[in-house]
């Protein structure tokens, strides 16, 4: 290196007072390939404001979004074996949810909290597919049925955001048994006569798919949003049949009956408390006759 690199270079940024540019300031949209500037998608919540496309979100934001004036109630979650597998591939299990939870934060891929949606009370759950991508394991089965159970002492509506690849192959059977596990926990609440909605992002997949994401009372999905079982490419190869366009997607499901509703996530909350003042009436009109 020569005396201007060594020397004049630091001296110039010493007195300029330069500054280095963070990584995170630009995003570039998946959809159009436009280039957004963070702080203009974060007030956008997170939506393309070339496109109008919904990028993905952490768990932690919908729960902003989601209840009023932003203020909520985060609740701790069961403790579950870490590794009931010993499982290791390229890398040991134990690694990777150290990796992702110094990285998300969270403790694993579901985020619970209470508060109020449009003035009425509710238990939000909202899976994080930030933290090894939404897969489901024992973790997130026994944060279900604990949201469950909260709605019910609360006597409150259940919300519940999936955003998930499916089981989580590292810890095996134990992943698939949370199917079950979690249809039992949406029956507590539908036993309790409390309303239970679904909102389902991109993705939902796999065994999430399969089991509580579509067993909601009312079922929800953001634009666009991917929803299925198997992969296009998987089905494709079965059945030897080019699948229609829009195929696994929110609005071709709204189209064939399977969702209520498609909702873009400026209107999600306003949506949500609407709901939620109707189903409330309706139980008060039955416990009353």
């Amino acid at each position: 290196m020569s005396w201007l690199t060594e020397f004049v270079r630091p001296k110039i940024r010493t007195l300029l007072g330069r500054r280095e540019v963070p990584d995170n300031l630009w995003v570039q949209c998946p959809a159009c390939q436009q280039m957004l500037y963070h702080t203009e998608l974060e007030r956008n919540l997170k939506v393309c404001t070339h496109c109008g496309h919904h990028l993905r979100a952490s768990a932690l934001d919908r729960m902003g979004w989601t209840f009023d004036e932003g203020q909520f109630t985060r609740i701790d979650l069961p403790k579950v074996p870490a590794d009931p597998l010993r499982f290791r591939d390229s890398k040991r299990y134990t690694d990777r949810l150290r990796d992702a939870r110094e990285k998300t934060g969270l403790e694993d891929a579901l985020v619970v909290a209470h508060g109020t949606v449009g003035g009425q009370k509710a238990v939000a759950a909202a899976m994080a597919f930030e933290f090894i991508g939404g897969s489901m394991g024992p973790a997130v089965g026994e944060g279900l049925v604990a949201a469950a159970r909260l709605a019910v002492l609360q006597e409150a509506a259940l919300i519940v955001y999936t955003a998930s690849g499916g089981a989580r192959m590292q810890e095996g059977m134990l992943s698939l048994m949370q199917m079950p596990r979690s249809v039992i926990a949406t029956q507590m609440v539908k036993e309790a006569h409390l309303p239970f909605i679904t909102v389902l992002t991109d993705p939902t997949t796999g065994g999430v798919s399969a089991s509580f994401a579509m067993l909601g009372d009312i079922q929800i999905a953001e634009p666009n949003a991917e929803i299925g079982f198997a992969g296009a490419r998987v089905i494709e190869q079965t059945v030897r049949e080019t699948l229609p366009e829009g195929f696994q997607r929110a609005e071709y499901l709204l189209k064939h009956g399977i969702l209520d509703m498609v909702v873009e996530r400026k209107n999600m909350a306003a949506t949500l408390g609407r709901l939620l003042s109707l189903l409330r009436v309706k139980e008060l009109d039955q416990a009353a006759a």
